[in-house]
């Protein structure tokens, strides 16, 4: 079976600066992988390259084996593929509810409603009605990971979810999303704190200066393993 993404060689540039070099990347349906790697390691460009947030090659991004790379990002959306951008990026105009609503613009079919989003995270109901600056970060997060949601995925793509957060609303956080993923869903985390990511993910590669130097089983990688992949020495 093919795996539900995958990468291939995967270049991206910003203008005449290359930032990913010949990324091979793949997830499972109802898999999560986390993407690990210090500041300016690619990232976060590589999410944006999946998303069509960048300008790739249609056959280097593969989605159910077929060739979606450089499609513009609403119609990788359309397709399933949803991302929680670094630093959340709500609609500040807009109440929680109406930024949960603004995720399910395409109206994708499937389990993804207000009623569902709420009862994941609780909190967001008794403030739905609130906008964004009132919120704490936490709840932010979970606006922008429901926003997500709503559009009914068959892949997230977090960006950094737990940057600026206290530890222990990134426990409550991880804890969410491993039902979504029990649920079903495939997942990629991006995210600094190595630690965490092997705890919640299937499998982990780790990215330097754009190109994959190292990848295996969560768990069974050893913390040398990872430090030499992550600092290069």
């Amino acid at each position: 079976m093919s795996p539900l993404l995958e990468t291939r060689a995967l270049t991206a540039f910003y203008g005449d600066f290359q930032a990913l070099f010949g990324i091979d990347f793949e997830i499972d349906a109802g898999e999560v992988v986390a993407i690990v790697g210090a500041n300016s390691a690619g990232k976060s460009t590589f999410l944006g390259a999946v998303c069509g947030l960048l300008r790739v090659s249609a056959s280097q991004v593969l989605l159910d084996g077929d060739p979606v790379g450089g499609l513009p990002a609403h119609r990788i959306a359309a397709q399933g593929i949803a991302l929680v951008p670094e630093g959340r990026r709500l609609f500040p105009s807009l109440t929680v509810e109406e930024n949960l609503l603004a995720g399910g613009y395409l109206g994708r079919s499937g389990e993804w409603n207000l009623d569902r989003v709420y009862a994941l995270f609780p909190a967001l109901r008794a403030r739905r009605r609130a906008f964004p600056e009132a919120l704490s970060g936490g709840e932010q997060q979970m606006t922008a990971i429901g926003r997500a949601l709503m559009a009914n995925p068959r892949l997230l793509a977090c960006d950094e979810i737990s940057l600026g957060l206290a530890p222990v609303v990134v426990r409550d956080l991880y804890a969410s999303l491993g039902d979504v993923a029990r649920a079903g869903l495939s997942i990629i985390v991006v995210e600094q704190d190595v630690s965490l990511a092997q705890r919640v993910s299937h499998r982990l590669y780790c990215f330097q200066e754009g190109r994959v130097s190292l990848v295996g089983v969560s768990l069974s990688l050893t913390r040398a393993e990872i430090s030499h992949a992550y600092f290069g020495v």
